[in-house]
């Protein structure tokens, strides 16, 4: 082959390698500042958040949510047409107007473009809180903010089909406020809801 291929003058087209989207930059290097543990000790002190996507008639409908890890409630979310970075930036509004987010909460994701962007590092130094991210490639680094999208996807989105972005819309609010948040009990929080643990918590220091 190598030898016809010279008869003809044709020389052969080598593919460039392949290189991971999402890469560590040597010269900023953001921690992780959570390592697994996804529990806290009261609300307000780590959250975690990530991206998903929800197909429809009209396209995908992208979801970001944000979580406490103390209360396990979705105390943040935001959806649209794009998984721009202000959809992140909208969806973490909603949890710092929904609970009480201290000094240097800490705001943990994976590695991706939108989570690693100047825009974000921003807007978290702009509200005194501390960035973490899980290694490249590691689910499990953000395996709580994924066990959520699991179980939005496994008991409720897969088991409807959307015409439009608004009907997925309406859906996934219906999950999140109708039942993950107010109804659905978690074994880590002791079997209650999200919101249980959150306002037990709230209870307890107003009592102290």
């Amino acid at each position: 082959m190598r030898r016809l291929m010279r008869e003809l003058g044709l020389r052969a087209c080598q593919p460039r390698p392949w290189r991971p989207i999402t890469t560590e930059g040597t010269e900023h290097r953001l921690p992780d500042l959570v390592g697994r543990d996804f529990g806290a000790d009261a609300p307000g002190r780590k959250l975690v958040g990530d991206i998903t996507y929800i197909q429809t008639g009209e396209g995908w409908l992208y979801l970001a949510t944000w979580i406490d890890c103390y209360s396990k409630m979705v105390v943040g979310w935001s959806m649209a047409d794009h998984f721009r970075t202000s959809l992140i930036c909208s969806a973490l509004d909603m949890a710092a107007s929904n609970i009480e987010l201290i000094d240097e909460c800490v705001i943990h994701s994976d590695r991706g473009s939108n989570y690693t962007s100047y825009e974000f590092a921003k807007k978290l130094a702009d509200l005194g809180f501390r960035q973490s991210v899980g290694r490249t490639g590691v689910c499990w680094d953000n395996a709580m903010a994924e066990s959520f999208f699991g179980a939005l996807k496994n008991e409720w989105i897969h088991r409807l089909t959307f015409a439009t972005r608004d009907e997925a819309r309406s859906a996934v609010v219906q999950y999140i406020e109708g039942f993950y948040n107010r109804r659905r009990i978690h074994s880590g929080i002791s079997y209650m809801t999200p919101l249980e643990a959150h306002d037990d918590y709230m209870t307890r220091q107003q009592a102290a």
